[in-house]
């Protein structure tokens, strides 16, 4: 098997490289629009999103080259969402991966727009992967329906919403779990199953990817709530200490840091419980699993 630091690398360079391809040309009119967006698609990133169509696609027997518009499309509305995230209006963030945000550099105005441009240009990448052979339009209408569902109110802007009403106010343990499932899960596990489902795979393959990529959204979430506690801001790229200051439903600040932990932990050993299902082929979202826990950014 591949070590999942060179996996992780080589998809984050095989991604790039289709980005580069696949988006509009700055030079293309409006260009100042068309700055605004390549400067939030290309500011770094792991790649998450994209990886995860890929390695699931894998893990189903699948090619990366046959999915790369899905799972280009899965980081341009994961960035879309980041732009809208650090608006004034929203968390009024300064810094994204270690340099000013969209609008501190483009305006509000553009970054909204860039935020709706990238948005619409996913799906219509992920409209174009029916053009790669070997891939039947009926399995990208399915995979486009799915990713919708999971980025809009019933996923991940409704789990947006939910985290903005519930700022300030005293939650249990069940609405950061619902937050966190929906703002950052649905997205996750939606590049997991989209993966699934353009590689054919059977129906109870795609239920084992899509409960993996629930807990793998929830692992990540708790993750960054951790981070955003006890993480150093240089590795971040982001200000430490922001979801206390702004009275954010976050699991340490609802069960304490240990208690997060556990959670994490045994939800790492049901993903990974998950991914051992789906033979050596799924050895690379098992240690992803543990990857998402202790990482440092």
């Amino acid at each position: 098997m591949v070590p999942l630091k060179s996996y992780l690398e080589t998809g984050r360079i095989d991604v790039d490289g289709a980005l580069a391809r696949l988006m509009p040309p700055v030079t293309e009119p409006p260009s100042r629009l068309h700055s605004a967006m390549a400067y939030s698609v290309f500011a770094g990133g792991k790649r998450l999103r994209p990886i995860l169509v890929i390695a699931a696609t894998e893990a189903c027997g699948g090619s990366r080259e046959k999915v790369m518009p899905t799972a280009c499309a899965l980081e341009l509305i994961h960035t879309y969402s980041l732009i809208h995230d650090d608006l004034p209006c929203m968390d009024d963030d300064d810094l994204r991966r270690g340099r000013p945000t969209n609008h501190r550099v483009f305006g509000e105005t553009l970054a909204v727009l860039a935020g709706d441009a990238l948005l619409a240009h996913a799906f219509h990448l992920i409209g174009e992967n029916a053009r790669v052979p070997g891939v039947s339009a009926a399995a990208v209408a399915e995979a486009a329906s799915v990713v919708g569902y999971a980025a809009g109110s019933l996923g991940m802007v409704g789990g947006q919403a939910a985290d903005w009403l519930a700022e300030g106010r005293d939650v249990d343990e069940g609405e950061v779990q619902f937050i966190h499932r929906k703002k950052t899960g649905a997205l996750i596990a939606a590049s997991v199953t989209a993966g699934a489902i353009l590689a054919s795979a059977d129906d109870e393959t795609r239920a084992r990817l899509s409960e993996y990529g629930e807990k793998l959204g929830m692992i990540f979430q708790i993750a960054d709530d951790i981070l955003n506690v006890v993480g150093d801001a240089s590795e971040m790229g982001k200000a430490a200490g922001s979801d206390a200051k702004k009275g954010k439903a976050t699991y340490p600040s609802v069960v304490g840091i240990d208690r997060a932990r556990e959670r994490a932990r045994d939800l790492v050993s049901g993903a990974r419980a998950l991914a051992r299902g789906l033979g050596e082929r799924g050895a690379i979202l098992g240690e992803l699993a543990g990857y998402a826990l202790d990482r440092k950014n």
